[in-house]
């Protein structure tokens, strides 16, 4: 990618997340349409929804949109918000067996009455294309292939597209989640960085920041990383989106003009790893209806 600034006043180069996913958009559409002529294969993701939470209704309106756009079919299945544990597997288990379903997604979070980790589990390993399964993850964490998450796997298909070295540099997690923290430092260290992940008992947090040639904050604390925290010239991945109250837009975990005058490349909120995981999935998508293709 290009890269740019965003303005005079701020000295980091913007990680244009968007742009960025576009591109790869405009290319998996490409290769769904051959996938399509030479097999006869139309890449479908099916969604589970469950419940009305607002902002899950509208990721998932937003993924769904993606995937037709690029040439791909979805389905959203949406259960009440007092689907019962065994309803929510049945349905999982009816799509694992559904030969035209390559991608199932499970939206997240899940009510709170329901077990999610048994909900992710449950879903195939060749239609997990969110990664997310104690079985693609332990695959992540051995080395061997599987669908890797898809917010890690954006970072690091970013940082690539910007030319930012992964290789020997010294990286910071901030953040420990399952389906963001931990996969993106075992991602990072699959590239061969020197990673190291925090999280709320680290003590001197600002301190290891400053050490980081890339520091990616997924902690979810409305910029909580402040532009002192950041080594001059470092590569910043905000992964946070967090809403606060009289704000007319959302924030990441990384108060951005601070860091932004120090930096060397940043990701912006919104317009940085959002759009990138959404692509991501759809690669994931694509590449589940290759191999289940035999293509």
């Amino acid at each position: 990618m290009t890269a740019r600034r965003k303005t005079p006043e701020l000295s980091a180069i913007i990680l244009d997340g968007s742009a960025t996913a576009r591109k790869i958009r405009e290319e998996l559409a490409a290769q769904t349409a051959e996938l399509s002529r030479s097999a006869g294969v139309v890449p479908r993701l099916d969604v589970v929804l469950v419940g009305d939470d607002p902002a899950s209704v509208t990721y998932v309106g937003m993924k769904k949109r993606a995937a037709e756009a690029a040439g791909m079919r979805s389905e959203t299945h949406r259960l009440s918000a007092d689907a019962t544990q065994e309803q929510v597997l049945e349905l999982v288990r009816s799509l694992n067996a559904d030969p035209g379903v390559h991608g199932i997604l499970v939206q997240h979070p899940v009510p709170r009455h329901l077990d999610e980790q048994a909900i992710l589990d449950e879903v195939s390993p060749e239609k997990d294309v969110d990664g997310i399964s104690s079985l693609s993850l332990g695959r992540l964490l051995t080395g061997l292939p599987s669908f890797r998450p898809c917010t890690p796997l954006g970072i690091i298909r970013l940082l690539d597209e910007y030319g930012v070295e992964i290789q020997g540099r010294r990286a910071v997690v901030v953040g420990r989640s399952i389906i963001l923290g931990k996969p993106a430092a075992l991602l990072l260290l699959e590239r061969h960085a020197t990673v190291m992940v925090c999280h709320s008992r680290t003590q001197d947090l600002p301190a290891i920041c400053r050490e980081a040639d890339i520091l990616v904050a997924a902690v979810g604390r409305a910029e909580m990383i402040r532009g002192d925290w950041i080594r001059p010239g470092a590569c910043v991945i905000d992964a946070g989106y967090n809403r606060v109250p009289g704000r007319e837009r959302d924030v990441g975990d990384v108060h951005y003009e601070e860091a932004s005058a120090v930096a060397g490349w940043i990701t912006p909120v919104p317009g940085g790893v959002g759009p990138m995981t959404i692509a991501m999935l759809l690669q994931n998508t694509l590449e589940a209806a290759r191999l289940q293709a035999g293509a």
